[in-house]
């Protein structure tokens, strides 16, 4: 058990610094969003599971699938909300889209 909550650990540790150093490395909000929200979902998944793994109790641990829901229910919703408010506030240009599904014409 030991081993795995370490693994589990150092795995979270690094997905949320890769994810860290995406925020400080890609050029655009698009970008960087992604680099907030997903390593550091993953990242958080997995340091919550190594926690988990050295509870003491089931209940002890209930506390942390808590966290996790909350995490799985925010970020996402934070994430596409802020994306969108740039679009409409014309601060992302429509020509890096890759597909634009709001109607407009780039």
């Amino acid at each position: 058990m030991t081993a795995a909550s370490a693994v589990l650990l150092l795995a979270g540790a690094a997905f949320c610094a890769a994810g860290a150093l995406g925020m400080l490395r890609f050029p655009d909000l698009l970008t960087r969003l992604h680099a907030a929200t997903k390593p550091q979902t993953i990242g958080l998944l997995l340091v919550l599971a190594g926690a988990a793994l050295r509870a003491e109790s089931v209940a002890a641990a209930v506390p942390l699938l808590l966290v996790a829901v909350f995490q799985l229910m925010t970020a996402p919703i934070t994430a596409q909300t802020i994306a969108g408010g740039a679009y409409r506030a014309g601060v992302i240009d429509p020509a890096t889209l890759t597909l634009d599904e709001t109607g407009r014409a780039t």
